[in-house]
């Protein structure tokens, strides 16, 4: 056979071949883009169902309000002999998680126990079927009001002083504050949680739902307090109240105590307060503090820094 009829044979036979590997490899790209493992973008972004609900957007973290807490006091924790604990509680939010900084650290009350000693006076008037007498309403208003000291060793005498008041407690919830030995109430020792644990006791509003509604205030026990600890004296209106708004009002009560066995003050103030119309209870204690100035100082400063981590819409913390 001639060269070029030779040639011509070959180049149709070569064109026949590469036709087949073409066609070939075409389809097994095709069965390849259809497998279960596909290329990496096949893999991330499957064929959505027609009848598939859209996912909308990831759930948020829960917010741990206790690292915040703490995160907020940092700057605020003072060195040297002086101890502080702080736990605050938004009244209006859905989880009520009581947020605490030094939860385990007890703390002599000072005059923050007179509320605990009044909510005692009520339970057990309660319990007795009847009302405070006129006798009992003046000295817990001296009590609470001008923070007096008389009035007080009456109603720590009437609900049997230690005794009475742990049982109350134990009412109220209350796990970790004992009374004072004898007539020496301010020695009460507490601990921030337990106070927020009382405050939520007064400043629950609405009638008691628990099935131990027996053992809780009742309605007008709680507005009774709740209506003395807004009626402070001006120049014992300090502590929790310097987180509220301005004109937002407030309900208090602060203790101060000087030790004479280290010439160190206990500074400590419990309450409501409400910032853009959030209820916000606020407990906050200290003591070995150098002089009483600069203990209101750390508990206002510390009562503001609760108000804010305890709150994602006031002034948020960074995490």
């Amino acid at each position: 056979m001639p060269d070029g009829q030779n040639r011509t044979n070959t180049t149709r036979r070569l064109r026949a071949y590469m036709l087949r590997v073409c066609v070939a490899t075409a389809v097994a790209a095709s069965l390849t883009a259809c497998s279960a493992t596909g290329t990496p973008h096949d893999a991330r972004t499957p064929l959505a169902r027609a009848s598939a609900p859209n996912p909308g957007p990831a759930a948020q973290p829960r917010l741990n309000r206790g690292a915040t807490l703490a995160r907020a006091l940092r700057p605020l924790v003072p060195g040297g002999d002086t101890r502080l604990a702080v736990a605050v509680l938004d009244l209006d939010s859905a989880d009520r998680e009581i947020a605490s900084y030094g939860k385990g650290a007890r703390f002599e009350t000072a005059s923050i126990i007179k509320v605990d000693i009044l909510a005692t006076l009520l339970l057990q008037a309660a319990d007795e079927d009847r009302e405070l007498t006129a006798a009992e309403r003046r000295d817990a208003a001296e009590m609470i009001r001008t923070s007096d000291n008389d009035a007080t060793n009456v109603l720590w005498r009437a609900i049997g002083e230690a005794e009475g008041l742990d049982a109350a407690n134990e009412r109220l919830g209350l796990s970790s504050t004992e009374g004072g030995p004898g007539i020496r109430w301010g020695l009460t020792r507490t601990t921030a949680t337990d106070q927020v644990k009382l405050l939520r006791a007064v400043f629950t509003r609405g009638p008691a739902r628990s099935a131990r509604a027996h053992a809780r205030l009742n309605q007008e026990s709680r507005a009774y307090i709740r209506h003395l600890m807004g009626q402070v004296v001006r120049d014992q209106d300090w502590g929790i109240s310097a987180a509220g708004s301005p004109g937002s009002g407030w309900a208090l009560k602060n203790g101060w105590l000087r030790r004479d066995s280290t010439d160190l003050w206990i500074i400590n103030s419990v309450g409501q307060v409400t910032v853009h119309g959030h209820r916000y209870l606020v407990s906050v204690l200290s003591d070995g503090n150098p002089t009483m100035e600069s203990g209101v100082s750390l508990v206002e400063q510390a009562a503001r820094a609760a108000v804010g981590a305890a709150s994602t819409h006031v002034r948020p913390w960074p995490l």
